[in-house]
């Protein structure tokens, strides 16, 4: 089995989707542009997606009232200030920036919507 994509309820889906694919490089593979604005948003592997939408059969999470631990996404990143630098300049939120005792490198920033987001530079890259 392979991951496809994991679904996110959000508030307004193209808005988020237009901010991830400005900021953070995905690609859209679907978009629609009528409710409930389903929009399918590759990694560039091309091999795992992210859907967002508004169904309003479900609430909406409270996004910035969970913890990070909660639920967040994570992005590799070879270059991890350079990217807290960037969101942060493009509407994100710093959380915490952590090294651990290996040397990884770990940020939790919040999208502009209250996503948690993190960037990963591991000491020793855990995917081929």
């Amino acid at each position: 089995m392979k991951i496809e994509h994991i679904a996110l309820n959000v508030k307004d889906p193209q808005a988020v989707s237009d901010w991830y694919e400005k900021n953070l490089g995905l690609t859209v593979v679907k978009k629609m542009d009528q409710a409930p604005y389903m929009t399918f948003l590759a990694d560039d592997s091309g091999k795992v997606m992210v859907e967002l939408y508004q169904n309003a059969k479900a609430a909406v999470l409270d996004y910035a009232g969970l913890d990070p631990l909660m639920l967040h996404l994570a992005f590799v990143s070879e270059k991890p200030e350079e990217e807290k630098e960037r969101l942060v300049a493009a509407g994100a939120k710093l959380v915490s920036d952590d090294t651990l005792e290996d040397g990884t490198r770990l940020l939790m920033l919040r999208d502009p919507w209250g996503l948690a987001i993190q960037f990963c530079k591991r000491a020793k890259p855990m995917l081929k």
